[in-house]
């Protein structure tokens, strides 16, 4: 999608500080981090949100939960850490492309806010 930030990041039209890539997905710090460790995982591919996955999506979305681990160890987060995806203006989703937020370095509390 042509003016989706996160479409531009993918396709490196834009800098951002890439943790991970792979032909399916990337990770890259958060903009506006909430704890000391704050990135997140984005489809290549645009999705919108969770309300616009299909059946075709599902490979995707397996792929990408079980690739969490692996980068929640990159970002040694040993002791814990928060996963969430926002879904739509009451979600707080700002930007309309799936994004899957994994949190940590710090206590975090809950309800989140």
């Amino acid at each position: 999608m042509d003016d989706c930030i996160f479409c531009m990041i993918a396709n490196k039209e834009i800098d951002s500080n890439i943790v991970y890539e792979d032909d399916k997905i990337m990770v890259f710090h958060d903009a506006g981090p909430c704890a000391p460790v704050h990135v997140l995982m984005i489809p290549k591919k645009h999705i919108a949100s969770t309300d616009d996955l299909t059946e075709e999506d599902q490979e995707l979305m397996g792929y990408m939960m079980c690739k969490i681990k692996d980068i929640a160890k990159t970002m040694e987060l040993d002791n814990g850490y928060r996963v969430v995806i926002n879904c739509g203006e009451d979600g707080q989703q700002t930007v309309k492309h799936l994004h899957i937020h994994i949190i940590g370095k710090r206590k975090l509390t809950w309800p989140p806010g």
